[in-house]
């Protein structure tokens, strides 16, 4: 873990830690605006697996597949997951030197803090476990076992903790951040 830290601190300049959020939210922007609309078009009255933060069951599962439909299935396999295949690991990174930047400014370089810079892998790992599970669903359907479901709804609530958690990191650096600034301005 200290090789990756080691690696962050190294890249965690401002002009890296920008060009990775513009790529970032360009690609959350394509989701957003377009593939994850393509899908929903077929299931307006529902919440695609993504976006089902707290997780969901079995039955709602089997519902959501059967509802999209065959070309709606199609679609979430083909357009929204594939650009979900790009995402997980743009947010893991920019975020991770995000943080490390943000902590720079904030904490000694030795801080045992700087190890939190790794949650945000551990979303986009999880991130990455979801849209294969969903993948598998989608494949696997009408023959989706319970098991298959419980795992992937696992794997999104973990996804969205981790992340959350990344995020109220993030918090918490620009809270010390602005406080060590104001601390050196004052004096």
């Amino acid at each position: 873990m200290q090789r990756l830290v080691n690696l962050l601190r190294m890249n965690a300049s401002g002009k890296v830690v920008l060009l990775l959020w513009v790529a970032t939210m360009a690609t959350f922007s394509v989701m957003w605006l377009y593939s994850l609309p393509a899908v929903e078009h077929f299931v307006p009255e529902k919440t695609l697996f993504d976006l089902s933060f707290t997780g969901y069951s079995y039955e709602y599962a089997v519902s959501l597949l059967a509802t999209l439909g065959e070309q709606g299935r199609y679609v979430y396999l083909h357009l929204q997951l594939p650009v979900d295949f790009i995402f997980p690991g743009l947010l893991a990174i920019s975020s991770a030197l995000l943080l490390m930047w943000v902590f720079g400014k904030g904490y000694a370089p030795g801080s045992k803090v700087f190890y939190f810079t790794v949650i945000p892998f551990l979303g986009g790992f999880f991130d990455y476990l979801e849209n294969i599970g969903i993948m598998q669903m989608i494949s696997a359907y009408p023959n989706v076992s319970h098991e298959l479901v419980n795992i992937c709804s696992a794997f999104t609530q973990l996804k969205t903790w981790f992340t959350v958690l990344a995020f109220l990191f993030l918090l918490v650096g620009v809270f010390r951040a602005i406080r060590n600034y104001s601390a050196i301005t004052r004096h």
